[in-house]
Formats: C-alpha cells, sequence, structure tokens
C-alpha cells in the first residue's frame, strides 16, 4: 500500500472520496493519468498496488462517497491501461459486481457506468465474467431505482453488442443460468431474458435451438403474463424458433413434446392456442419420431377439440387427423396400451365432441392392431359399456360399433351381450331409455338372428323373473316395429315351411315365454296361429292382470301397423284362416269392452268376410277338436295354422307345438310363483319366514324320474291334438 501511496497524490486520493462529483471525476482522470504512466513503464506491481488501493480503502468503504470514487477510480484505470488491461481484470471487475448489490441507489448506478467504460476497453476480454455480469444484469433490470435501471439498460446493449462479435462466449455455460431465472414472474426481468434469447439467437454460432426445451417452458409461462409486451415478444420469439424448427434437420422433440403438451391445458387461451399449434408443426413434421409420444400429443389434443375458442377447436382437429393418419406398428414403439388409456379416460369427458373422438381411436386401433388392443380389453370394456348410458346418441351409437368390432370373435360377442343384459337389469332407465337404440344397433352391426339367439339363450335362464319379462317385452317390441329387423320377421312367417325359420321360432321361444303376450306375437308373426289360440286358453285367471291388459292394447294397436298387413289380409280368406279368427277372437273375449283396444280390435274383425264353411265345422273348430278332421276347402289342404300345403307330412316342420306349450306353461308357472312369494313377503312381519308352499298338482307332477318339479300338469282339455 505504501507504493501505492507514494505513486497517487494525496490530493487526488482525498478528491476521489469527495461528495462532488466534478472532484471525483478530476481525481479519475488524474488515476488514469497515473496509471497509463505505469502501464508505459511495464511497471505492473505498482498499477496492482494501485488497483488494491481502491478496491480496499475505497469499493470496500462503509462510506458511500468512498464507494463511488472507487468506481470511477477503477473504471479510470482499465482506461489508463487500454491494451494491457486484460491483465488486471481479475482485480478490477469483481469489487465492481459487488457494487452491483449495494444497497446506495447511487452506489449501484456508478457501478454500472464503472462496468460499462471497463467493458468498452477491454471487449471480448470481458466475456470471462458473462456470467456473473449476466446474473447482475438480470437482478438490476429490475431495480426499484429508475436511474439504475436507465444505466443497466446501457451496459445491457454493450454486453450484448461484445457477445455477438466474440466467438469465446460458451452457451453451454449459459443456458443453466437461464433456465434458473426463466420462471420468474417480474415483469422487466422477463424483458431481460426474452431480449437476451432473442439476441443470442440471431447469432449464427450460437445454437440457441438445440437448447430451446431448457426455456421452452418459460417463454410459453410468459404468453400469460398481464403485460402485453411481454406476451408480444414471448410469441415473436416462439414464432422465431418454430420457424427454425420447419428449417432444421434435427431436432429435439421428445422433451418439447411433454412441454406443450402441459400447457396445451393452460387455462390461459393464447397459451393453449400456442401450444396446439405447436403440437400441430410436430405431428407433420416429425412424423414416425413422434411414435413414442403419441399418447401425450392425444392426451393434449382431445379435451382441445372441444375447446371453447375456435381456433383451438379447428387446429386440434386438423392435428388429430394428422396422428391418426400416421401409421406406426407396436414394433417401432407404438404404445397401443397407452393409447387406450388416453381414449378410455376421454370417454367420461364432459364434452362430446372429444368422447366421440376418443371412440373414433378405439375403433382405429381395433382396426389396425386388434390382437393388441383385445389385450387391453378388461382395461376399457366397462367405460365402453358405462358409455351406452351417455346422454349423446352419437355417442351411444359410436359405443356400439366398437363394441361390434369387439364382438366380431364369438367369444367377445357373447362376452358383450352378457354384459349388456347385466347392464339393463342394474340400470333400468337404460332399457327404457336406450334399450331399442342399442339393440337395433347391434342388429345392424352383428346380424340380428344372432344377436336375438343370444339375448334369447341368455334370458332363458335369468334368474330375476321380472327383469327377464320387461326384457323380453321390449326384445319384443323391437322385434315387431324396427325395420331393421324386417328380415328376422320375414325368417319367422316361414317358420311352418322353412327349416330356418323353424329353428329360429323354438331359439326364440323358450324365452319369450317370460311374457304371454310376447309368445302371441312371435306365433302372429311365424303364423303359428293354432298354437297361439292354445296359449291363449292356458292364461289362467292370475295371468290376466293390468301388465297383461296393457300389453295386450299394445299388441292390438300393433296389429293396426304396416307390420302386420299380411295378418289383415289373411282375414280375406276366414275359410283358410280360421285358427287366426279363433286368436283375434280370443283376445277380444279377454279384453275389458269399454276399453280402445277392444273397440278397435271389435272394427277389425266386423270387416272379416262371411265364413266359407259350414257352422258344424266352426263349432268343431272351437271345441278343440283336431284340425285334421276338418273338411277340405277348395281342394287345398288346411294345416294347423291354415298354411296351404300340399305336403301334409310337413305340415308342422318338425315343431313339437305340444312340448312347446308345456315349456310356456311352465315359465308362466314359475312367474305365478314369484308373484306370489313377491305378496306375501310384503304382508309377512319382517322376523316371521313365510314358507311358500308349491300346490299339490304341482307337486304331482314332479313326481317321476326326470320330472322337472316346478312343471304345471298339462291341460290336454284345452290343446287340440299334436300340440
Amino acid at each position: 500500500m505504501a507504493d501505492a501511496h507514494f505513486v497517487m497524490p494525496a490530493f487526488v486520493l482525498r478528491n476521489l472520496s469527495d461528495k462532488l462529483y466534478e472532484k471525483r471525476k478530476n481525481a479519475a482522470l488524474e488515476v488514469e493519468g497515473v496509471v497509463k504512466q505505469l502501464a508505459s513503464a511495464g511497471d505492473h506491481e505498482r498499477i496492482t498496488a494501485v488497483i488494491n488501493l481502491l478496491t480496499n480503502e475505497f469499493t470496500m468503504s462503509p462510506q458511500a462517497n468512498h464507494r463511488k470514487g472507487g468506481l470511477i477510480g477503477l473504471a479510470a484505470a482499465t482506461v489508463g491501461l487500454t491494451s494491457d488491461a486484460s491483465q488486471h481484470l481479475e482485480q478490477i471487475v469483481p469489487p465492481v459486481l459487488n457494487s452491483f448489490s449495494d444497497q446506495d441507489s447511487r452506489v449501484r448506478y456508478y457501478a454500472c457506468e464503472a462496468l460499462y467504460n471497463i467493458a468498452k476497453v477491454v471487449r471480448g476480454d470481458f466475456i470471462v465474467f458473462f456470467n456473473q455480469i449476466f446474473d447482475a444484469l438480470c437482478k438490476l433490470s429490475a431495480d426499484s431505482d429508475a436511474n439504475v435501471q436507465s444505466a443497466a439498460h446501457l451496459l445491457d446493449r454493450l454486453v450484448k453488442d461484445i457477445v455477438t462479435e466474440s466467438d469465446q462466449f460458451s452457451i453451454e455455460e449459459f443456458i443453466p443460468l437461464l433456465r434458473e431465472r426463466m420462471n420468474v414472474l417480474n415483469p422487466y426481468v422477463r424483458q431481460f431474458l426474452v431480449g437476451w434469447i432473442t439476441v443470442l439467437d440471431s447469432v449464427p454460432d450460437i445454437d440457441m435451438l438445440g437448447f430451446l426445451p431448457d426455456f421452452l417452458d418459460g417463454l410459453f409461462n410468459m404468453l400469460s403474463d398481464s403485460s402485453h409486451e411481454i406476451r408480444q415478444q414471448a410469441d415473436s420469439a416462439l414464432s422465431e424458433f418454430l420457424q427454425e424448427i420447419e428449417n432444421s434437420p434435427s431436432v429435439d422433440y421428445g422433451r418439447m413434446v411433454e412441454i406443450l403438451v402441459q400447457r396445451a391445458s393452460s387455462s390461459d387461451e393464447f397459451t393453449r392456442l400456442t401450444a396446439i399449434i405447436w403440437i400441430n408443426e410436430f405431428v407433420k413434421l416429425g412424423g414416425d419420431q413422434l411414435v413414442p409420444y403419441y399418447a401425450d400429443i392425444l392426451g393434449a389434443i382431445l379435451p382441445s377439440i372441444a375447446d371453447k375458442e375456435e381456433k383451438i377447436r379447428v387446429v386440434a382437429r386438423e392435428t388429430n387427423e394428422e396422428l391418426r393418419n400416421i401409421k406406426a406398428a407396436p414394433s417401432e414403439g407404438f404404445d397401443v396400451g397407452a393409447i387406450l388409456s388416453i381414449a378410455r379416460r376421454q370417454l367420461s369427458s364432459e364434452h362430446e365432441a372429444t368422447r366421440i373422438e376418443a371412440l373414433h381411436w378405439i375403433s382405429t386401433l381395433l382396426n389396425r392392431h386388434r390382437t393388441e388392443v383385445l389385450i387391453y380389453l378388461n382395461d376399457i370394456l366397462d367405460s365402453l359399456l358405462q358409455a351406452l348410458s351417455d346422454s349423446s346418441d352419437k355417442v351411444v351409437l359410436l359405443v356400439l360399433d366398437v363394441h361390434a368390432c369387439i364382438a366380431k370373435d364369438q367369444q367377445h360377442f357373447r362376452q358383450l351381450v352378457v354384459f349388456l343384459v347385466q347392464n339393463f337389469r342394474i340400470n333400468n332407465s337404460l332399457l327404457e331409455k336406450r334399450g331399442a337404440l342399442i339393440i337395433r344397433r347391434l342388429c345392424v352391426l352383428l346380424n340380428a338372428e344372432r344377436v336375438y339367439r343370444e339375448l334369447s339363450t341368455i334370458l332363458e335362464g335369468e334368474s330375476d323373473l321380472d327383469f327377464a319379462s320387461i326384457m323380453v317385452q321390449a326384445l319384443n317390441l323391437i322385434l315387431l316395429t324396427s325395420s331393421e329387423l324386417s328380415d328376422l320377421r320375414d325368417l319367422l312367417k316361414k317358420s311352418l315351411v322353412h327349416a330356418a325359420g323353424k329353428d329360429l321360432f323354438v331359439s326364440l321361444y323358450a324365452s319369450w315365454c317370460h311374457s304371454p303376450m310376447a309368445i302371441l306375437s312371435l306365433c302372429l308373426v311365424a303364423q303359428t296361429y293354432q298354437h297361439a289360440s292354445a296359449v291363449i286358453q292356458s292364461l289362467v285367471e292370475e295371468d290376466i292382470n293390468v301388465k297383461f291388459l296393457v300389453q295386450l292394447d299394445k299388441l292390438i294397436r300393433l296389429l293396426e301397423t304396416p307390420v302386420f298387413a299380411y295378418l289383415r289380409l289373411q282375414l280375406l280368406e276366414p275359410g283358410r284362416y280360421i285358427w287366426l279368427l279363433k286368436v283375434l277372437y280370443g283376445l277380444l273375449m279377454l279384453l275389458p269392452q269399454q276399453s280402445a283396444a277392444f273397440k278397435i280390435l271389435q272394427t277389425r274383425l266386423k270387416t272379416v268376410p262371411p265364413y266359407s264353411f259350414s257352422g258344424e265345422h266352426f263349432k268343431q273348430l272351437s271345441s278343440g277338436n283336431s284340425y285334421s278332421t276338418l273338411m277340405h276347402m277348395s281342394g287345398l289342404n288346411i294345416n294347423e295354422d291354415g298354411d296351404v300345403s300340399q305336403n301334409d307330412g310337413n305340415s308342422h316342420n318338425g315343431i313339437d307345438f305340444a312340448a312347446r306349450l308345456q315349456q310356456f306353461e311352465h315359465m308362466q308357472h314359475r312367474h305365478r310363483l314369484r308373484s306370489k312369494e313377491q305378496t306375501l313377503s310384503r304382508t309377512s312381519p319382517p322376523p316371521q319366514m313365510t314358507e311358500v308352499k308349491i300346490p299339490e298338482e304341482t307337486r304331482q307332477s314332479g313326481s317321476g324320474e326326470g320330472a322337472e318339479i316346478n312343471r304345471p300338469p298339462s291341460r290336454s282339455s284345452r290343446r287340440g291334438a299334436g300340440q
């Protein structure tokens, strides 16, 4: 220190700490001259002593004016050193940087001024301190003093110029520093950071694109800033990077996709739109490179399809189609399970458009990767079944398409129908509101006969008799009214003359036994009129209840629809279709006379032409005598149900009507017992167990090896021969 004091005149040191700026400035000029002389003499030892003096006694002084003088003195010493300044930067720059955090705003201001002058002298040699300087400038950009901010901006522009000119700048060392500060919320800091990103990206030798994943999230975060200027700057920077990505042969899509997916769900509309636009470009540009990230991308796209902002919806739909058009195999990293998981999750979305697209994806995967999808079937099946209760008909129809695609295999077909019946049993409203839609669509997609046969098989063994009855009535109504099932009705009409028709009739009969009206409807469609008459005769008093009459009313009204036009035309030949007449009159006798259905049917029967055979024949027929005793009409044989046949031996086509009637009576007996049990359970006190006794005649009919326990006795007196 003695050398420094000896070299530096006392008045210079005194003026350097004066409160007046002019005196400090003049003293600094003296310091510059002294250092310049020492540099010319090559006396770097004394230069070091002078710098230490300025640092220790001035910049570290508790007196603010001393610190100001020290800073201006260090800048002056650097100017005096000129080309030799680089040798002493390790001494000069650190104390200046420390002053950036000084409590006195004027000291911070002079620190900016000093570093500005130092940087002008040393230029490129300044780069070694870049990270520390950047850190200091980042803090000063948000300084509370406007003058300090202004000085920091001037210094910042100079540093940017130096960096863009330098070949010593290390982007690898700078990026961690940038990344740490990208999520700062201060608007001044954000402007500062975006400014640096833009400047560095403009330097040809600096590859900012390669480090984009490190600060991309921060840029997206700025898109929702309250300042319009910051949002605009961030958007401009992002647009520039996206353009570079489009022109770059090599891009790290993976890390950026994760950021974009997260930002696509931002609460800020502009951020979401920008993220979706980026994803759209990535899908177009990345193609196969994005295969491992398909699930993540889809997770962002599907919700965006229903975004409240139209621009986002448009881009999301376009991206979704682009993504679906890229065909990739599991061997290429395409994760079918992950995609299915995303689609399944979106099935519960509140937005119809999202649910629809999720179903389209499941359908697409089934068509392309059926084997892999079936592996995950248990994971998605419950969600698909729940979707059958969706409020949107369009969604339900698409769900059925997916179910039908799965059910191409017999194993999955059976599973689907079983699950469907279970859902109808658990959720009565589903059967009521969507039952017809679901069944009709499945019949179109999976063959009506196949669907009805499977449903019949399941319902035949249904333990919940009430549900079975309701379900059968629903299926029967669909069968009678739906245009999609016209082929099935046509096949049933041939039950007496065609093996396939007979087989279908017998198959449906087993479950249709749960409902008397369903059985009668089936017989009318199949034109097994004599058997229908026998069914009516088999009904007992307990069967004629309100539910029965409601169903009967529906049937009478259905007889007036185009579906039964053939039946009404048959009434033009009453002699040929005597059993049909007996059925209709039997139904008429079951109806209350004051009911609308009674009047409808009575009016219809009044239009029937007079009988073309004697009253004796009608008497024989009405008494239950065998149809075989009837006289031949017009040279033709009248078979069991009035169907004209030239072959007496094949009139029944192998249908055992007696067994069918017994099957019906047995099922109805079970329903009556069930009804009695329910009545007893409602009327009996809770603690008391009431035994439901099986009628004596029923127990007797169960005697004998192999007899059915609950089968009621046959009523031969109510049936004609051969039934």
